[in-house]
């Protein structure tokens, strides 16, 4: 029987999804036979970890704490296997712009944008650095805080005029802000996992309909605000051009055991790249979970085998 100790909760603004998260990981590692506790982020945890090291550690942390790659880091010192991508992926993946330029370069389509420090937008001029962004870029713009996820600070812009309180709300989350061309399309994330042997597979893509249009913090973890297709009504080609790109993003950051990636299909079938993440969401109406069932699989039985992968990986 593994021991796996799940860390869920920490300071940062999704800790709620965070907890319920953690949950439904120990939950489903408990039907699989294996040992697992919860705990928080905290002060003692070091020590704790030391004193009785677990097998693995599964870092169920969403924004900084668990993202950013910096807990991992400590985990890698303290010689303990870990579920999830190593430090400089999550480094790489935490931050949007670096993500974009990166799956760009590797000949992936991402929408045009600008990230702007608050230092600028204040020393600037807003007005007239705003507007400037409006020229370049044209509408709708989408605004949202280069770090962090769940939507939180996400505003999709259609007018000029709602441009500086789009600012302001992705400001409330972090010191930059990313603006980008809004792509319209089918919005889809791909979950992709590993199997025994470390190749990566990418699973059913999930259609996101939420009933607002945009797919909010509210849209995402309020049961029922967001219609959801598993899989994805695309076409074939639709659809396996949206799995290649989600596994060159997979590769090209450097993630490891699992991850999902965000796209956009447009109407000439072209997927765009919006954004990964290293510690996908694992509540009831996530999308990970939701991917893993559409693949005919059951949640215990994949997270089981990504504690295998991270004990023969670490």
């Amino acid at each position: 029987m593994r021991h796996v100790l799940v860390l869920a909760g920490g300071l940062s603004h999704e800790r709620d999804v965070s907890l319920r998260s953690g949950r439904r990981v120990a939950d489903a590692l408990s039907r699989a036979g294996v040992e697992v506790h919860v705990r928080d982020v905290d002060q003692t945890l070091v020590a704790a970890i030391m004193s009785s090291p677990p097998e693995v550690v599964w870092p169920v942390l969403h924004g900084a704490t668990g993202e950013d790659g910096a807990l991992r880091d400590v985990l890698a010192s303290l010689g303990i296997a870990y579920v999830g991508s190593r430090p400089a992926s999550c480094h790489l993946t935490w931050d949007k712009p670096v993500a974009k330029a990166l799956l760009a370069a590797a000949g992936v389509s991402t929408p045009a944008g600008v990230a702007l420090s608050h230092a600028t937008f204040r020393e600037l001029g807003a007005p007239a650095l705003l507007e400037s962004v409006v020229d370049s870029l044209g509408l709708p713009l989408a605004v949202k805080p280069t770090r962090g996820g769940s939507a939180l600070g996400l505003t999709i812009v259609r007018s000029a005029a709602d441009l500086p309180s789009a600012m302001i709300a992705a400001y409330a989350y972090g010191d930059i802000a990313l603006i980008e061309q809004f792509v319209a399309g089918t919005e889809v994330t791909i979950s992709i996992i590993e199997d025994e042997h470390g190749q990566a597979r990418s699973l059913p893509a999930v259609e996101i309909v939420p009933d607002g249009g945009v797919y909010s913090y509210e849209a995402r973890y309020t049961a029922g605000a967001t219609e959801f297709f598993t899989p994805a009504r695309l076409s074939s080609s639709a659809a396996d051009s949206a799995a290649a790109a989600s596994l060159t993003a997979y590769r090209t950051l450097g993630h490891r055991h699992l991850s999902r990636v965000d796209l956009i299909i447009d109407a000439d079938e072209r997927p765009w790249f919006l954004e990964a993440n290293v510690s996908p969401g694992m509540t009831e109406t996530s999308l990970f979970p939701m991917a893993i069932e559409a693949a005919g699989l059951e949640t215990s039985g994949v997270y089981a085998g990504i504690v295998e992968r991270a004990l023969t990986t670490s």
